[in-house]
């Protein structure tokens, strides 16, 4: 098994923040303003796998050697060889196809350590640090990502040559270097209503000059009911009584995106199914042909495909590339912020006596909100009120996607502080003119931020001292 986990410039969602703040609700200390634009949410990407097919362990030359120093720390041949074959491994599992001359992939990946190397230097010289239970908080969002217990996640990394304490090394390494770019080049970016008008006027000129019919982007609902590969024909027709009666209750009144969350067995259920506005030909074939008469707000299915029975929902429909319908959460939460007197763990340790205490009814969220959250929202509770997908920093939302209404989180740390969050509800709506704009903020600066770092990489990388050696063998 690979285990996904995160690798530089490939950057797990899950656990490493951008510069994305929390909802607009909320414009509070700490909390992004009303107008305040957001950072594009990265997602979960690469992973770190087996080193070689020879029984997992990395081969490495019995002599060593330095092929790049820099600023005075080196990069050594099998430093690029270990990187290699990870790579390697992960365009395999990826079914990459062919890949790249020995030559090139070499110049590539010791750029990379290059550029990770610099980057941690430049974190470390600005007194950037991770402390040791934002790593085992970044480990357990792994483990999860991939389904699996934390024990059986370093059993299966050991067997591909990859110790625990190199596991959490990579981990801290790449969150001192997230936590360099939030610093020098996310908090930098804005996006103005001049910015936005701007990309929806290319929207329409692109629109307009494209054929006559523009082809309209769908918004899905997906719930699946798996049936096993080879399962008996009274397995498949239990899973289809199953995906039938869901289809009832959903018709009866049951709501679709709490029905996938609890009951679909795909991969986006903790999304309530939803997967997302797209051009009709990066959905299935069998989804695209199912829903094309379909209007927006009505069900398909249950449909039959070699993975199971699905359930569908025409959520949206768009010409411009801009939702109308959005599922939006309710949420409230209680902030405590790290310095000189609170460690992460004190902060995490008092977040967990909170929940103990709101859980067997000692005190309620609300009031303590009111008394120890260090943010502006806890004059009203701690409330941030309605926001949809995309709103909140990666980790905080997807914590706030896998609680079911009235639910209270574990501790959580993002990079305002420890969190403790509570789900009050969830509601479909149909977005404002307002939010549709806030949305299109979210694409702008993505495409800023993409830009904005890429420049500084390339600023960074040209003040760095780099003394090539022997070239990798």
């Amino acid at each position: 098994m690979k285990i996904r986990a995160l690798t530089l410039g490939l950057v797990s969602a899950a656990v490493l923040s951008s510069a994305v703040l929390l909802p607009m609700a909320a414009s509070a200390q700490g909390l992004r303003p009303a107008g305040t634009p957001q950072a594009p949410r990265l997602t979960p990407s690469v992973t770190l796998p087996a080193a070689t097919a020879t029984g997992g362990r990395t081969t490495t030359r019995s002599a060593d050697f330095i092929v790049a120093v820099v600023n005075s720390e080196p990069i050594t041949n099998n430093d690029v060889q270990i990187r290699m074959e990870r790579v390697r491994a992960q365009m395999a599992g990826q079914g990459g196809g062919q890949q790249p001359p020995e030559s090139v992939l070499a110049k590539e990946v010791l750029e990379r350590l290059i550029m990770e190397k610099i980057q941690i230097q430049n974190a470390k010289e600005m007194g950037l640090k991770v402390d040791e239970f934002a790593v085992s908080q970044a480990v357990k969002s792994v483990a999860q990502q991939n389904q699996i217990a934390e024990e059986d996640m370093f059993r299966r990394l050991a067997q591909d040559g990859i110790s625990k304490e190199q596991f959490r090394g990579e981990l801290r390494n790449q969150m001192l270097a997230q936590r360099l770019r939030e610093r020098e080049v996310d908090s930098r970016v804005k996006v103005s209503e001049t910015d936005i008008d701007q990309y929806l006027s290319e929207q329409r000129n692109a629109s307009a000059s494209s054929a006559a019919v523009a082809s309209p982007e769908i918004n899905l609902g997906h719930i699946l009911i798996a049936v096993p590969e080879g399962a008996s024909p009274e397995t498949v027709e239990a899973q289809k009584a199953k995906a039938e009666k869901l289809m009832v209750d959903i018709r009866s009144g049951k709501d679709f995106f709490e029905a996938a969350r609890a009951s679909s067995d795909a991969a986006d259920a903790k999304q309530g199914g939803l997967m997302g506005l797209r051009p009709a030909d990066r959905y299935p074939e069998l989804f695209v042909n199912a829903t094309q008469k379909a209007t927006v707000g009505s069900l398909v299915g249950p449909i039959r495909s070699p993975a199971g029975f699905h359930i569908l929902k025409v959520v949206d429909r768009s010409l411009s590339g801009v939702p109308s319908v959005a599922v939006q959460s309710h949420v409230r939460h209680i902030l405590l912020r790290m310095g000189p007197k609170q460690s992460e763990q004190d902060a995490a340790q008092r977040l967990e006596d909170y929940r103990r205490r709101i859980e067997s009814g000692q005190a309620t969220f609300e009031a303590l909100a009111r008394e120890y959250s260090q943010d502006g929202s806890a004059q009203n509770g701690g409330d941030l009120g309605w926001a949809g997908h995309g709103r909140y920093v990666p980790e905080f939302e997807q914590v706030v996607e896998s609680l079911q209404p009235g639910q209270i989180s574990q501790p959580l740390l993002s990079r305002f502080g420890m969190h403790l969050i509570q789900l009050l509800d969830r509601r479909e709506v149909k977005l404002s003119q307002r939010e549709q704009r806030e949305m299109i903020r979210d694409v702008v600066r993505e495409k800023k931020l993409d830009e904005a770092y890429n420049n500084w990489m390339q600023e960074t990388r040209s003040r760095a001292y780099v003394e090539f050696r022997e070239p990798p063998q």
